[in-house]
């Protein structure tokens, strides 16, 4: 079988479409040819290509947000994307194509269409941006993580399976996770991720707070490349009985295993805290991006009414520290959020889009 994906922007387009290229293969005993085709202006390769899957670049760009001269920037890249995408999909003739939605993935799922390949889009977040709005008229199939976005979706060709995360979310014990971060039972673990490429806003909170924060709490600080040496030079200037307690890194390859162990999240609201907040059973704090048409706060606001989550909105960062403190100090009510994330976890999302996949290729 040859498996086509489409995608890009941000890690949590790309992130699913490797967790079901896995479970396809793992469903086919490893003998699909793979091939990722999408804008290579956000790391998408690097990332891609460490999963040991072939890349090939698309052009692409966004429209959202654009005057009247970006908007024809724009569709001049994607008039040229779905050019390449043509000639890319019809060279490789791939069985099947799946789409992750955003900007990144509409030439290939427009390609998809013309040459007649079967294509199933996927909406990772619970309200679909322009993408996927476009693609579902182009689908043969569509999934989707929550039941909330059926809304919004061609009922009778859209199945609810759950965001798919990395299968190390549910293959990592807590009690082993928490000695590797060597958190002992009475020590509280805290860890602060942005986004794929950092959030500035909330790195700013967390070194204003610092110190009120390390009082409570080991912060594990996912900064992001830009915010790295600022969150380096905080540290540095702690009391050195603090700065073991503050522990920073621009990524973390083993964040699956950190938010396993940790007792609270803070993070922005990107589609892949619908996956991975109930995969790792984290209570969290949720802090949406204004950007892309506010779509995060439609994440947040699910994980916030099922009782995993509460949001924080960007203007009540200054707030970030008490909020943390206040959570930390009430265990009782973290177990609740604990146990209401764990009931939203899904650890068949990719096998269920697997198998999605594979019906209308054998169609």
């Amino acid at each position: 079988m040859r498996l086509a994906l489409a995608g890009g922007g941000t890690g949590g387009h790309i992130i699913p479409a490797l967790a079901v290229m896995e479970a396809v293969q793992a469903r086919l005993g490893g003998t699909a040819e793979v091939c990722f085709f999408g804008p290579d202006d956000r790391g998408e390769r690097a990332c891609v290509e460490a999963a040991h899957v072939r890349f090939v670049t698309v052009p692409s760009a966004a429209v959202r947000g654009r005057g009247p001269l970006g908007l024809a920037r724009s569709a001049w890249r994607l008039l040229q994307g779905a050019f390449a995408a043509t000639r890319a999909l019809r060279a490789f003739k791939p069985d099947a194509v799946f789409s992750t939605g955003g900007y990144g993935s509409f030439p290939g799922s427009l390609a998809a269409r013309l040459l007649r390949r079967p294509l199933v889009v996927y909406l990772p977040d619970v309200h679909p941006g322009w993408a996927v709005k476009a693609e579902r008229l182009l689908a043969t199939r569509m999934t989707t993580t929550t039941e909330a976005a059926l809304e919004f979706l061609p009922r009778k060709k859209t199945v609810v399976t759950g965001y798919p995360v990395r299968a190390s979310f549910f293959a990592t014990d807590r009690a082993a996770a928490r000695l590797k971060f060597g958190a002992d039972p009475s020590e509280r673990l805290v860890v602060v991720a942005g986004a794929t490429q950092g959030a500035t806003a909330i790195n700013n909170a967390v070194l204003a707070g610092l110190e009120s924060l390390l009082s409570l709490a080991v912060v594990h600080h996912v900064t992001g490349a830009a915010g790295l040496a600022a969150a380096q030079a905080a540290c540095a200037a702690l009391p050195s009985a603090l700065r073991p307690r503050y522990q920073v890194a621009a990524f973390r390859d083993d964040l699956p295993e950190l938010m396993v162990a940790a007792d609270l999240g803070v993070f922005r609201a990107g589609a892949s805290v619908l996956g991975e907040v109930p995969a790792a059973a984290l209570p969290s704090i949720l802090i949406p991006a204004t950007y892309a048409g506010g779509h995060q706060r439609n994440n947040a606001r699910w994980l916030a009414d099922a009782g995993a989550a509460i949001v924080l909105e960007e203007t009540e960062l200054a707030g970030l520290a008490s909020r943390v403190s206040e959570l930390l100090l009430s265990p009782e009510r973290l177990e609740t959020m604990r146990e209401s994330a764990r009931t939203l976890a899904r650890p068949d999302a990719a096998g269920a889009i697997a198998g999605v996949v594979l019906e209308v290729a054998r169609k």
